[in-house]
């Protein structure tokens, strides 16, 4: 299924790049002062991704030095790429394939951007159904658990306030459940 929007258009084109021996700390600051979530590894090959969830699970969470522990040290190194040439349909396949949030954009082995799931919504905001359905957001067991709940408020179709439940990406009531 193509969507008709290229990866090229959709990626942030000057990602943030640092360096492998960079601390911790210092890509934290980065992330802060750039707002972003996830910064480019680079020498003179794409290294890795740091992300700000590999900070806190990799070194908060270990109570890791963040002056002396270095972006190579918690990096994603595993690295999966694509091609600006490629329609956003591949990407998200891709990222729910590996499960991952974060694409390098490569072009004759150099890089180009940098792709997130955010970068897509942003262009295409009516893709977050498929970003949902393609990815396994909680565990099965979460998941089906938090369908099940009921909370009380507005129904999102009708309008009346009633308990509501959750159904296609909606809160609605009883009435509206079962029609």
């Amino acid at each position: 299924m193509k969507i008709g929007v290229k990866v090229s258009e959709a990626m942030t084109q000057k990602p943030i790049v640092v360096t492998s021996t960079l601390s911790i700390f210092d890509c934290a600051k980065i992330m802060q002062e750039n707002n972003v979530g996830s910064l480019i590894v680079k020498e003179n090959n794409l290294l890795g991704i740091i992300t700000e969830e590999d900070i806190v699970k990799k070194a908060v969470s270990k109570k890791l030095n963040l002056d002396s522990t270095l972006a190579k040290d918690i990096m994603e190194s595993n690295l999966f790429t694509i091609s600006g040439k490629e329609d956003i349909y591949e990407a998200l396949t891709l990222m729910k394939e590996k499960r991952i949030r974060h694409l390098p954009v490569v072009q004759n082995g150099e890089l180009i951007g940098f792709l997130t799931i955010k970068d897509i919504l942003k262009i295409q905001p009516r893709l977050s159904e498929i970003v949902v359905e393609n990815f396994d957001l909680r565990e099965e067991d979460k998941k089906s658990e938090f369908f099940r709940k009921k909370i009380e408020g507005e129904c999102e179709t009708c309008k009346n306030f009633s308990n509501l439940f959750y159904l296609n990406s909606k809160w609605v009531c009883e009435e509206c459940l079962e029609s």
